[in-house]
């Protein structure tokens, strides 16, 4: 960075160029070069450019603390999840980074661990830290309260949506992929079909949409998921997935097919399965959702839901700079794209008695 001498009695003391530095150097007002650095349209090329020459030679960087209080906004968003250690979430951020970051916004992350202190915090959009808006995938705050904290503080959800909030929520339609879920394995022949990762003490995340949609579509091709099929996880870990089967015993080892309401869950299950000498797909089918890259370097490789990261990221950054922008409006849904991706873990059935 150029530095200029500060004053005649310590020629060598240095500082920072200033926007009067960049002012002087180029010949204009200083309001010309607040035009130019906040790229207003009401200043003539030939002096634009001369601003900018000049902004280059001196490289001279605008105060943060002075574009804050001329806009009154950090340009600073937090994305607050449970957990940042799953590979979904970790290439969740990085899709939200990739869609701030052209449009001058700044993400920072925090790890709740599903903590109703620290995500009461969140919701309440991080008081006296400057932050302007907030993506949020909550556990087990109260939701009366998250409701009335969204009326203040800019927020998208990405676990659930609020109803009754003024909080956006962006996802792909669980229902409609559970759908999709069950007719590829019906499709395979399955037809005793279990379930790991419901969750009935919140009937709006995704683990209940997605164990819904697959009750009502074995109900559209006459066959039903047996309660004692379907099984509560607390999170959806690895090991939480390889515990179902082991509690589980004959209820989840009769099955054809397993449906895992996250990839994690599913390479789990797998392990589990394995554990049992359960041959996975010639036994039973295994199938996830989030498309994380380790579905790919597992043996078998695991079918899996995968959501369109990119679109999803990028609709979450105009939902809440239109919520940072004041938008108080009831909270809206936003539905994103999705495929599933038919890998080893779904592959046709050997013959085997039932």
């Amino acid at each position: 960075m150029a530095t200029i001498e500060s004053s005649s009695r310590d020629p060598d003391r240095t500082r920072p160029a200033r926007i009067k530095d960049v002012a002087a150097l180029a010949g204009v007002s200083l309001k010309t070069v607040t035009n130019v650095v906040h790229q207003r349209s009401n200043v003539r090329d030939s002096t634009r450019a001369r601003v900018l020459a000049a902004i280059e030679e001196l490289d001279y960087r605008p105060s943060l603390a002075g574009r804050q209080l001329q806009s009154g906004r950090s340009t600073m968003i937090t994305l607050a999840l449970p957990r940042i250690d799953e590979p979904y979430l970790g290439a969740l951020a990085h899709a939200m980074i990739a869609a701030a970051s052209p449009r001058g916004y700044t993400v920072v992350m925090d790890e709740t661990g599903g903590v109703p202190e620290r995500e009461e915090q969140a919701a309440a959009g991080y008081p006296g830290h400057g932050i302007d808006g907030v993506i949020f995938s909550p556990f087990a705050i109260d939701q009366e309260a998250m409701a009335a904290m969204s009326r203040r503080t800019p927020m998208v959800l990405l676990a659930a949506p609020l109803p009754g909030s003024h909080a956006d929520y962006v996802a792909i339609d669980n229902h409609a992929s559970a759908a999709e879920v069950v007719d590829h394995l019906h499709g395979t022949g399955r037809r005793r079909i279990g379930y790991v990762g419901r969750t009935p003490d919140r009937p709006t995340a995704v683990g209940e949409i997605r164990m819904v949609g697959v009750r009502d579509r074995l109900a559209d091709h006459g066959l039903e998921l047996a309660e004692r099929r379907v099984f509560t996880t607390g999170r959806f870990t690895r090991e939480m997935g390889e515990q179902a089967i082991s509690d589980a015993g004959e209820d989840l080892l009769g099955c054809d097919a397993i449906v895992c309401c996250s990839d994690l869950l599913a390479i789990g299950v797998i392990r589990g399965l394995k554990r049992a000498g359960v041959r996975v797909p010639d036994d039973i089918a295994v199938v996830g959702w989030d498309n994380i890259i380790d579905t790919e370097y597992v043996s078998p490789t695991v079918t899996s839901v995968a959501p369109d990261l990119e679109a999803l990221a990028e609709q979450t950054i105009e939902a809440l700079l239109e919520r940072i922008e004041g938008n108080r409006e009831p909270g809206r849904n936003y539905v994103v794209p999705h495929r599933l991706m038919i890998r080893e873990s779904t592959g046709q059935p050997s013959d085997r008695p039932n």
